[in-house]
């Protein structure tokens, strides 16, 4: 049995101790879900849900419930006496035109638009041919002649069929379906009756073209927004046609939020002795970057030009960097002839020399093959299923 002193509390989930917000925040979850525009079999729930946080939300209405619970409320201690409508209570909540009202919207549609990094870099205006939903113009969204809709009696214009299945002895099970009399509309037109132009749809489907405007600067993901563009209803306002921006790779440049980067190879002697390389830029123009002699560019190094990224949304005037990352090429084997290396080591820093003593044992380097699979001691090859030679361990030299 509930406790009378606890009861509003327990219909709105909350702890005796809750807070303004924790109510206000527990009153909206119910308050939409048992709403009778979305639950019309709940009405009763609906109702004890707003008279709780009616009483809960107004501090002497609860100081006198936690003191004498529901009776004392309706013995009007609070000089008031009773209880508000549900309604009024759910209306002065959201603002009479909260997000109930919302919901009588309809469903926003969403497209994604293929874009390239120059209309971001450029700004662009690209058309989009869409198809909607809008209300037919002959019937003027009636389905029909004047008069010819009529409730439908199978589901009392509820749109849905309630069903009582018995699952056990004194178990039923209660089941909701679409009614298939008018297809959850609630409402029914003779076959002779129905409007030609949508078939008692009272929709019909028409093309529509949009422009989309890119401003430069725009992002990967972000959204363009057509309020009431979307499909149209009967009854329901118009929602709204989303476009969402799908940023195609470029062969080039990657964009870091406002910043351009790039990768760009150098032949070693332009890393050591200065380079001028050409770029051309996503508004076509042709840059060209300078590293002046003597500014030794190191495999890996990155730099910047300052104002060649990409404009700032809504400041195109303003740019970010375009960041360069370097990777240096290096001449392969035999680039050079024997005899000349000496003429090429006296233009390079000295080398670090080391004095190699008869008790240290000098080694060649190799091609590294991570494939590899022999073990190379003292430059014999031995298998791994040799059965001469221990299979792990060092290997020991017997004399």
């Amino acid at each position: 049995m509930a406790n009378p002193k606890t009861a509003f509390y327990d219909l709105l989930g909350v702890k005796t101790t809750a807070s303004s917000d924790e109510l206000k925040k527990a009153y909206r979850k119910l308050a939409l879900k048992y709403h009778p525009d979305k639950n019309p079999n709940e009405g009763e729930r609906f109702k004890q849900i707003s008279q709780a946080y009616e009483v809960l939300s107004d501090v002497k209405k609860r100081e006198l419930y936690d003191r004498g619970g529901e009776q004392a409320i309706k013995e009007g201690g609070t000089g008031g006496g009773g209880f508000g409508s549900p309604m009024d209570i759910f209306d002065m909540f959201f603002g009479g035109g909260g997000r109930m009202h919302r919901e009588r919207r309809g469903k926003n549609v969403v497209h994604q638009l293929s874009v390239s990094l120059e209309d971001m870099y450029n700004g662009a205006t690209r058309k989009l041919a869409l198809q909607k939903n809008v209300i037919c113009e002959k019937c003027e969204g009636r389905g029909g002649k004047k008069g010819s809709v009529e409730c439908c009696p199978t589901c009392r214009g509820t749109g849905m069929q309630v069903r009582i299945h018995q699952i056990g002895p004194g178990m039923v099970q209660q089941i909701q379906s679409v009614c298939q009399e008018c297809h959850g509309q609630g409402e029914r037109i003779s076959p002779k009756d129905r409007c030609k132009n949508c078939s008692g749809r009272k929709i019909v489907v028409e093309k529509k073209i949009l422009e989309v405007h890119i401003d430069k600067g725009m992002k990967d993901g972000q959204k363009l927004t057509f309020h009431g563009e979307g499909d149209q209803e009967p009854g329901l306002e118009p929602g709204d046609i989303i476009i969402v921006l799908d940023q195609k790779d470029h062969s080039v440049f990657t964009r870091q939020g406002e910043d351009l980067a790039m990768q760009m190879e150098l032949e070693l002697v332009e890393a050591l002795c200065g380079f001028q390389r050409p770029i051309t830029t996503l508004d076509k123009r042709t840059i060209v970057i300078t590293s002046h002699p003597g500014q030794i560019v190191k495999h890996g190094d990155i730099r910047c030009v300052l104002n060649e990224g990409i404009p700032i949304y809504r400041r195109p005037y303003e740019k970010g960097r375009l960041i360069i990352q370097f990777k240096v090429n290096f001449p392969q084997n035999g680039f050079i002839q024997m005899d000349k290396l000496g003429l090429l080591e006296k233009l390079l820093p000295a080398r670090h020399e080391i004095n190699v003593t008869d008790d240290m044992d000098q080694v060649d380097l190799v091609e590294f093959d991570p494939q590899q699979s022999r073990h190379r001691y003292n430059g014999e090859a031995y298998h791994d299923d040799d059965d001469d030679h221990p299979r792990s361990g060092v290997q020991c030299q017997t004399s």
